[in-house]
């Protein structure tokens, strides 16, 4: 929506921009996809683009903050007496519950993020985000602190199973959105391996 007459300001929203950068990334292919392009699909300008995602690579992260705060509500709700791997599992399974009718879907995005060469040094970061939840959340649980070995490591290999059960599911083009957490489930059954001590 753009301004009107009477100087009334543009407004979209995260989800309009979304849907309409994946439908852009589909035809034309990530790279080839402009700011500009996106801004004319949702009917904004650049600059209204730029309140809602500081860059072309965080559209496919969508609200990536409030999903590092969900996570953190997440570990947070699990028991104190509760062994730290198995918080760390049900919250990870937890976080990847996703509602089969998301636009865009989310084999689509995650296979975006998992996929797209342009994307892998901007999700690099986010992926350090996503660790530093578990390691803070770890180093509750241990009265250790977050720069600790363990926290550390728990965060590193909660990611790479969870990477490894993505690619997993993203091979299988008949798997369901409800198989993923299935695979999720069984791969983070081996986070207790590490975390025995």
């Amino acid at each position: 929506m753009r301004s009107s007459a009477r100087g009334r300001p543009e407004a979209t929203s995260h989800a309009a921009i979304e849907q309409a950068a994946f439908t852009l990334f589909a035809e034309r292919g990530f790279a080839r996809t402009t700011l500009d392009a996106i801004a004319e699909a949702v009917g904004v300008s650049r600059r209204t683009l730029f309140r809602y995602y500081q860059s072309k690579n965080d559209i496919p992260w969508g609200q990536f903050d409030r999903t590092l705060d969900h996570f953190r509500e997440l570990l947070a709700d699990q028991p104190d007496d509760l062994p730290v791997h198995a918080a760390i599992h049900r919250a990870v399974v937890e976080f990847n519950r996703f509602p089969a009718d998301a636009h865009p879907p989310h084999r689509e995005r995650m296979r975006l993020i998992l996929t797209t060469p342009e994307l892998q040094a901007h999700s690099v970061l986010r992926y350090a985000e996503w660790r530093q939840v578990i390691a803070e959340d770890v180093a509750r649980r241990t009265g250790s602190l977050a720069t600790d070995l363990v926290p550390q490591v728990a965060g590193h290999v909660s990611l790479a199973i969870s990477l490894s059960a993505y690619e997993h599911w993203l091979a299988r083009p008949r798997a369901r959105d409800a198989d993923l957490l299935t695979i999720i489930d069984d791969a983070m059954g081996g986070l207790r391996g590490y975390l025995r001590a």
